[in-house]
């Protein structure tokens, strides 16, 4: 989902501004291949500083110029030139719905889309962006079938924003998209396989099903790697920083010893809606996900793939969207370790090459 505005160049930057931290890769292409330029980000560390944005609110909590001011010091600490840029929006920020119109003509389905729209999204028309794409609109051997549409909406607010943030970064804002589709441009090579992608971010995680490249399902959970640090800090009687240390350094990979009885059972009710969902998936749709991707930074969570594994009885990959890139020598283990945390912003990047 697009929000064109303007021309571009042979090099891109995806810039993904998430609950806390902001990331930025540069990438170019030579030939068939890309290459990573650059890369930078600013983290925030601990429960007590305030964060970029927060579950609850769609728009940006700190000032456009606050945000500013860390993506240009990103750009300046990673010499950074290239001015066209893509942004991610986090998926909370839009309004996601599936529709299912009757069979109609092309011409008929834009109407028939806003229609619809004034049922399902929550504001005013006058106040979203509105954007869709048809997911399937054939069925073999049906003459005749329903068109399956997913409608996407946001704010003005929010447009208006990242509008002002690249302005005052002297940045040509190339266009907007919905996270879930950088990641899914990250990850989804194969456009024949099912794909589950779990985003599990500082304050957020997301499920999405993938087929053909074409995304079916997205639900957000109430899971996230700061819940997962404060209650190791709670439980242990420690500081944030130093559960964040522990969190890190021993995940589920242990689930005997004190950490991993603690985190599992959180690990245990991720999985378990994962799996009601992908079963409500097989009910609808009489297809089984072949494969889940582990996305954002508790992906990195020791033991966890390992666990979700045993979990599901299915391939687990911990993401890596720098697999197949031109990379500088020497960083291979580098952006392995920190792939599952920039995808969005590598995705929103790739859209350039499209």
């Amino acid at each position: 989902m697009i929000w064109p505005f303007g021309g571009t160049s042979k090099k891109f930057l995806g810039i993904d501004i998430g609950t806390s931290a902001i990331k930025i890769v540069e990438l170019s292409k030579r030939g068939d291949k890309v290459k990573l330029e650059n890369y930078g980000e600013m983290v925030i560390k601990t429960a007590d500083e305030k964060v970029f944005r927060t579950f609850e609110r769609s728009t940006l909590l700190l000032s456009d110029k606050d945000i500013s001011e860390a993506i240009n010091n990103i750009a300046a600490k990673a010499q950074i030139l290239t001015k066209d840029a893509f942004f991610s929006i986090p998926d909370f920020s839009t309004f996601f719905t599936f529709l299912e119109l009757p069979p109609m003509t092309q011409q008929e389905i834009p109407s028939a889309i806003h229609f619809e729209a004034r049922q399902h999204i929550p504001l005013p028309l006058s106040e979203v962006v509105l954007d869709w794409s048809i997911i399937e609109d054939k069925i073999p051997g049906r003459k005749k079938s329903n068109i399956k549409v997913l409608l996407l909406a946001v704010p003005h607010e929010v447009v208006n924003q990242y509008q002002e943030i690249a302005k005052l970064c002297q940045l040509r804002l190339v266009s907007l998209e919905a996270e879930v589709f950088s990641l899914v441009r990250s990850f989804v090579k194969n456009k024949k396989n099912i794909v589950g992608l779990v985003d599990m971010g500082a304050q957020t995680a997301t499920f999405n099903i993938v087929e053909n490249a074409n995304l079916k399902m997205t639900h957000s959970f109430d899971f996230s790697g700061n819940e997962l640090t404060s209650v190791l800090s709670k439980s242990l009687n420690i500081s944030y920083n130093e559960a964040e240390e522990l969190k890190r350094k021993y995940g589920v990979s242990t689930p005997e010893m004190p950490v991993g009885r603690i985190l599992v059972p959180f690990i245990d009710l991720l999985a378990g809606e994962i799996d009601k969902i992908s079963r409500n998936f097989y009910k609808t749709e009489g297809k089984e996900i072949e494969k889940i991707i582990l996305a954002g930074g508790v992906a990195l969570l020791p033991g966890l793939g390992e666990y979700l594994s045993k979990w599901f009885k299915k391939p687990i990959e911990i993401g890596n969207p720098f697999i197949e890139f031109l990379c500088p020598a020497g960083l291979e283990d580098i952006l392995k370790n920190m792939g599952p945390a920039y995808a969005i912003a590598v995705g929103a990047a790739l859209r350039g090459f499209e």
